[in-house]
């Protein structure tokens, strides 16, 4: 694809996007699309390279400009006052000042007024510099143009990764609520038996321990929880009070295409950063050649007209015009140009490292994306299964303990490997979906489409809201049973 096609193309593309943008309807709640609708329109880092790309679009109808005619139009208006003194030897005409005093001439004081008008046109011909000044500018809006692409992608990867680090904060949360909720009543129950003398007082030390551990993970998980809502008020200007949550059965399947190098292909095709590397090469490519412009002769035509008049005794209006050609050679410029030929040249291989750096890198980053995806699938299925593995450990565990074969350490221990394993669910799902958009990113595929299908996933039945409850987590799963009683 020729560069400038290029440029149209993601021109057109981001046409596209605010077209989208504005026909959709407003939501009824704060979901991921309304909310990366809200950063594309507010978002600072986005709105300073949508201005920077205008003004390297300015920047080129400026060196347009100066291949197209000069004209230009001067006027001036003057007044002036000559005065010469009297000289010996000549007699003045009679009744004029000194006319009277033999031997010595009048002085002269005269004063004009006089009205000027001109007129110039020149048109560059042949002037190598100027047209590549051009070129270079064109090269210029198709590498912004993609850097704007740039910016757009990695400001709705970045929107998607601040909405489920939420979610995932309040899953942690609700994992560490119900975790402390459990370890509570088992230390009551500790506290319990040994009043009645069934435990010894190392058992309530143990169960105070890890009660005061899940207290302390529950408040760093509400600290994270408080925090996780800042990021979107950075990126939108909005605060929100809740947003959706993330559906519990959503799609765990291998990214499309199957094919780790079909990826890599796409990638290629499609990654802004690389499309980016390599309109760094063309912009470098065009500055070598603006340098070497420098030896080359310039040619022009120009045509210039003048009008004067004045009110000076004897004279009338006068007018010049002139039509020729005008040309320059540079012979020598103290070896200035040669110089700035060698620095471009190093600049332009510099661009092409530049390239074959991030080429190399992106590479990279869809494979181990690739890998990653696939590896989480299989991951959240293996979560999944280690929370109903550790219900029935815990539970196993607990009976043990009530016939006194396990003791009260097993089942503190019992309990934090259920909570670590349905927060371990909980981070697998949202490691599965950001990691899916960020393969999509590496790509060059996020896209509005990329948004609304994962917003899909999301269920408007539950929202997930910045105020924490009071009351703890009643989860049966997580209820300890009866009281113990002593025995009679």
């Amino acid at each position: 694809m020729s560069r400038p096609a290029l440029s149209r193309c993601f021109r057109k593309r981001w046409i596209a996007t605010f077209v989208t943008l504005s026909m959709a309807g407003s939501a009824q709640g704060a979901d991921l699309w309304t909310i990366a609708q809200d950063a594309l329109e507010n978002d600072a880092e986005l709105a300073s390279a949508r201005a920077g790309f205008l003004a390297t679009e300015a920047a080129r109808d400026v060196q347009r400009g100066t291949l197209l005619p000069q004209i230009s139009v001067g006027g001036n208006v003057s007044h002036s006052r000559i005065y010469s003194s009297p000289t010996q030897g000549q007699q003045a005409p009679q009744g004029q000042p000194g006319g009277d005093v033999p031997g010595e001439s009048a002085p002269q004081d005269d004063t004009i007024n006089s009205v000027g008008v001109s007129l110039d046109a020149e048109q560059a011909l042949y002037d190598p510099a100027r047209q590549a000044q051009l070129a270079r500018a064109e090269r210029e809006i198709d590498r912004d143009a993609v850097s704007l692409d740039v910016a757009r992608q990695q400001l709705l990867f970045t929107v998607a990764d601040a909405y489920f680090e939420i979610l995932r904060a309040h899953d942690i949360l609700s994992a560490r609520r119900a975790q402390e909720t459990a370890i509570s009543r088992q230390l009551e129950q500790a506290r319990e038996r040994f009043e009645v003398g069934l435990i010894a007082i190392t058992d309530v030390h143990e169960a105070q321990a890890s009660f005061d551990l899940a207290r302390a993970q529950r408040i760093a998980a509400e600290s994270a929880m408080q925090v996780s809502f800042e990021a979107l008020e950075r990126l939108t200007g909005h605060r929100y009070d809740s947003i959706d949550a993330l559906d519990d059965d959503i799609p765990i399947v291998p990214p499309e295409p199957g094919d780790r190098e079909d990826w890599v292909t796409l990638a290629m095709d499609n990654s802004p950063m690389v499309l980016m590397a390599q309109a760094g090469i063309d912009v470098a490519r065009s500055q070598v050649e603006i340098s070497r412009a420098g030896q080359r002769p310039v040619v022009s035509a120009f045509a210039t007209y003048g009008w004067s008049d004045s009110d000076r005794t004897g004279t009338n209006y006068s007018s010049e015009s002139q039509v020729g050609l005008r040309a320059s050679v540079p012979l020598y410029t103290g070896g200035s140009t040669e110089a700035q030929i060698r620095q471009s040249g190093f600049a332009l291989e510099v661009s092409q490292y530049d390239f074959e750096a991030q080429r190399r890198d992106t590479i990279q980053q869809v494979r181990s994306l690739f890998t990653r995806v696939n590896n989480d699938v299989e991951t959240v299925e293996a979560r999944r299964q280690a929370i109903v593995s550790n219900q029935s450990a815990l539970e196993a565990t607990r009976t043990g303990y009530e016939v006194g074969t396990r003791n009260i350490v097993d089942v503190l221990n019992a309990e934090q490997s259920l909570f670590n394993a349905i927060a371990d669910h909980a981070e697998a799902r949202y490691d599965y979906v950001l990691g899916l958009l960020q393969l999509q990113l590496q790509a060059g595929l996020l896209g509005a489409d990329s948004i609304q299908a994962v917003n899909a996933w999301l269920s408007d039945e539950e929202s997930v809201s910045l105020e924490l409850p009071d009351e703890a987590n009643d989860n049966p799963v997580m209820n300890i049973g009866e009281r113990p009683r002593a025995p009679s």
